[in-house]
């Protein structure tokens, strides 16, 4: 099927430059219509073809090691339940400085308990702690008490929060008569009371970035992304409600229940917009958010995020979603330096540089591992 493409209108800065440029004098009509309609002169690239190196000399820091032990609240380290996996793991856990890793892959009942079996027989149970996940399928009458009633069994086991939820919490789960599953409904009340009585977090992940719920055009700086991955468009309004109307649903849930920890997955997918993320921590003083995999955002407003993260020091966690260890030095990169002007790992994403946010080492400490520590019970306190 081939994706629907609308072509951006005329950039309204540029036109007003040319405009202020014709009143001057110095631009005639014929000129303005041929800067235009410039084409280039040779075939251009296409949108993967083109990869300029950039020619800025400036100072480069490397940081292999984060300057702090490090909580992963967002892990993926894959299935934690045999003597190799566990060893390939904690090797690059060594490397990176990172202390404790949240599996924070959907695992409940018999697969929770193999794997904290698994660490605990390998002698790592002070590098691993684990979430519980919920079964949101098919949700009708009485499931809220039933999903929150395996929640106790698998706390009893060893878990210490729960999540990831995915994405599929108000995209794609459904209730037993069909209908979507709206992420506030009372249905599930038990559960996040549960949560809230056994004092264990809830990491919750809401939607996708905004740009994947907007028309793919030229516009939208997600067009690759959009491109390359057909199961990111949800623009669809007869299959997926909106952006806001999702977040809308999220807040509604966040109010209801004021005991719970929360913590937010992606910075809530608002890290393009870090002023609504501060007016969300500043109405639920509940609700903590971690920075996995949105990267790119923090290091293209490198002023405006060191501020936030001063101001919300307390509210915000380290995640990196993606078990890529070569990748962690990129956010040890951003988060520690004042380095200007370098790459991100992953181009389809961005297309522009980043910039280190230089971050005190107060600060750091607290995102990296003291705001994990405080909101999780029962936090290993071995290797600190």
């Amino acid at each position: 099927m081939r994706a629907s493409v609308r072509r951006s209108s005329p950039d309204p800065r540029a036109t007003a430059v040319a405009v202020a440029l014709l009143t001057a004098g110095a631009l005639t009509p014929a000129g303005l219509s041929a800067q235009r309609n410039r084409e280039p002169t040779v075939p251009p690239p296409t949108i993967l073809e083109y990869q300029p190196r950039s020619t800025l000399i400036v100072p480069e820091t490397r940081v292999p090691r984060a300057r702090f032990p490090v909580v992963d609240f967002h892990g993926h380290p894959g299935r934690l339940d045999d003597p190799e996996t566990l060893a390939r793991v904690v090797a690059a856990m060594d490397e990176l400085n990172i202390q404790v890793m949240v599996q924070a892959i959907p695992s409940s009942g018999e697969r929770l308990t193999r794997q904290i079996e698994a660490v605990r027989q390998a002698g790592l149970s002070h590098r691993f702690v684990f979430f519980a996940s919920l079964d949101l399928q098919s949700v009708g009458p009485g499931d809220g008490v039933r999903i929150a009633q395996q929640l106790e069994r698998d706390v009893a086991a060893g878990a210490v929060g729960i999540g990831e939820i995915s994405k599929g919490f108000g995209l794609f789960s459904r209730r037993a008569d069909g209908t979507r599953l709206p992420m506030d409904d009372p249905e599930l009340d038990p559960v996040w009371r549960t949560a809230a009585r056994l004092n264990v977090p809830v990491f919750i992940h809401t939607g996708d970035p905004a740009e994947f719920f907007q028309p793919m055009d030229y516009q939208n700086e997600r067009w690759l992304e959009l491109a390359l991955f057909t199961n990111r468009r949800f623009f669809d309004r007869e299959r997926f409600p909106s952006f806001d109307d999702l977040m809308a649903e999220r807040d509604r849930l966040l109010e209801r229940h004021p005991n719970t920890t929360w913590v937010l997955a992606h910075l809530g997918w608002h890290a393009q917009d870090l002023g609504r993320l501060g007016r969300l921590f500043d109405r639920f003083p509940n609700v903590h958010a971690e920075i996995g995999a949105i990267l790119y955002d923090l290091g293209r407003q490198p002023r405006n995020a060191k501020r936030f993260f001063e101001r919300y020091q307390d509210r915000i966690l380290f995640g990196k979603d993606s078990f890529q260890p070569d990748e962690y030095p990129y956010y040890w990169r951003v988060l520690e330096t004042e380095d200007e002007y370098f790459d991100y790992y992953r181009n389809y994403h961005a297309f522009w540089k980043l910039y280190g946010m230089g971050l005190s080492d107060a600060v750091l400490e607290k995102v990296y591992n003291g705001n994990a520590r405080r909101i999780i019970p029962g936090m290993p306190t071995q290797g600190w």
